[in-house]
């Protein structure tokens, strides 16, 4: 197990204050990472999230309250300390009444710095947390990134996976929804119990209530012995209900009676059977839509989403690019007995612009692909193209089909009239209130597309 070094922000436009923050954590074993505004540090903290940020409260500019405003729009879960003067303590009382974690007084007192920290700490993470002790990132050692954004959705699930709340997951094919969910699994008091995952799309209607549920001898034909169902063998542990949007309706009730209830039937069985179970559910569809349209009960999605998640698309995080594709690399030379090198410069600049409509798990096949052709040390450029030409012929999901025509329909529109709003509307036959709501659901900028001597 490697020793993860915990990453502090500290925030001041008083230097003497930063450097002498920096030397109490530092010496406590902490890393620091410094920024004089609070602008710099809403910077920092999209470039690489701390675990805890230590802010100044009066600052010119965007002072602590705007700063921590900001960081509760993006990422509630990480933790604020507020450094203010005597003067200002009625201040730094209605700020923790807000929302910050709590406040030192200058000039602070070391010791008493390190106790708010570990506390701070203690609390975002779930646990014990102690600087110079190894923390145990096992829980999600699956999950390879660096992306702040990332981070964030981490931190919310290690707060989330302590409790037994059902928890929703939201993301498009390929981001890794079984991966989170398994994740959480480890980080909760249930790791040691089992960890169940079924693809309720993948099996037919009449097989998944017996999949689920189990079923007694003589139920229907066929039916030779009883057989347990995944919720009594995930007893004690986690049950995965990936891609939930596609059951069925009739099972969607059935399904509902066992959250609410904690006990499940068998088919063919009058006996009540409990259950305790922790259910994570998971789809790439969007269930708003399809309670809308009649195909998923309200009361169920309530249920399940007591807590939701949503994993960003790959496309959304290209940092991690670089990352997951040497990661996949390393674990293919092991399984084909390769000793590639990496990707050449321009192999891996391809593979941080493609579109990656298949997010991760699109990434993990066209790696494989070059790894198994690649016959020199460095995976070059020609693979990486060939590989994503080929893959595009593929077939993809309907709905990945239709935002990515959506998405560069809109570009086109944006691109051939210089970026007007009206006149794009206009060709599309769509309001100009509707046309702005899909130009922000693919987070479009009209101005973007002006060109210079274009009118305003």
């Amino acid at each position: 197990m490697t020793e993860v070094v915990q990453k502090i922000l500290t925030v001041d436009d008083d230097p003497d204050i930063l450097k002498l923050l920096g030397m109490r954590l530092k010496a406590a074993g902490y890393q620091v990472v410094e920024a004089k505004s609070g602008e710099e540090a809403l910077t920092q903290i999209a470039v690489s999230r701390p675990v805890l940020v230590i802010s100044d409260l009066r600052m010119p500019g965007m002072d602590g309250m705007a700063l921590f405003e900001a960081i509760q729009q993006t990422d509630p879960s990480l933790p604020v300390i507020m450094l203010t003067a005597h003067g200002s303590i009625p201040e730094a009382v209605e700020a923790t009444q807000r929302g910050v974690f709590g406040f030192l007084t200058k000039p602070f007192d070391s010791k008493l710095l390190l106790q708010q920290v570990e506390a701070a700490l203690r609390i975002s993470s779930g646990k014990n947390t102690n600087a110079k002790s190894k923390d145990n990132e096992d829980w999600r050692s699956d999950i390879v990134t660096r992306s702040p954004q990332m981070e964030n959705l981490l931190g919310q699930a290690k707060l989330m996976a302590v409790s037994d709340a059902s928890v929703f997951i939201q993301g498009e094919s390929g981001t890794g929804k079984e991966l989170l969910a398994r994740a959480i699994h480890r980080a909760s008091p249930r790791h040691n119990q089992p960890f169940i995952a079924i693809n309720c799309g993948a099996i037919p209607e009449a097989l998944l209530e017996s999949e689920l549920f189990g079923h007694s001898k003589g139920a229907f034909t066929g039916a030779l012995r009883d057989h347990k169902g995944l919720f009594q063998t995930a007893d004690g542990g986690t049950l995965l209900l990936d891609e939930i949007g596609d059951m069925p309706m009739a099972l969607q009730v059935k399904l509902l009676r066992a959250l609410q209830e904690r006990v499940i039937r068998p088919v063919g069985s009058n006996a009540s059977i409990p259950i305790d179970v922790r259910v994570i559910s998971a789809t790439h569809r969007n269930l708003a839509e399809e309670m809308k349209a009649g195909r998923f009960r309200e009361d169920l999605y309530y249920r399940i989403n007591v807590v939701g998640l949503e994993i960003p698309a790959l496309s959304a995080r290209r940092e991690d690019i670089p990352l997951l594709a040497n990661n996949f690399l390393s674990n293919l030379n092991k399984k084909y007995n390769k000793k590639l090198n990496g990707f050449a410069p321009e192999a891996m600049e391809l593979l941080i612009s493609a579109p990656w409509p298949g997010n991760v798990r699109q990434l993990q096949n066209i790696v494989e692909q070059t790894v198994v052709l690649s016959t020199t040390p460095l995976i070059p450029s020609s693979l990486v193209q060939k590989a994503l030409q080929d893959d595009i012929g593929g077939i993809v999901p309907f709905e990945t089909a239709r935002k990515n025509f959506e998405r560069e329909y809109l570009v086109r529109l944006l691109k051939a009239t210089n970026g007007s709003v009206t006149q794009a509307a206009r060709l599309a036959q769509r309001n100009r209130t509707e046309f702005y709501k899909l130009l922000q659901r693919h987070e479009l900028t009209p101005a973007l597309f002006k060109s210079d001597n274009s009118v305003a």
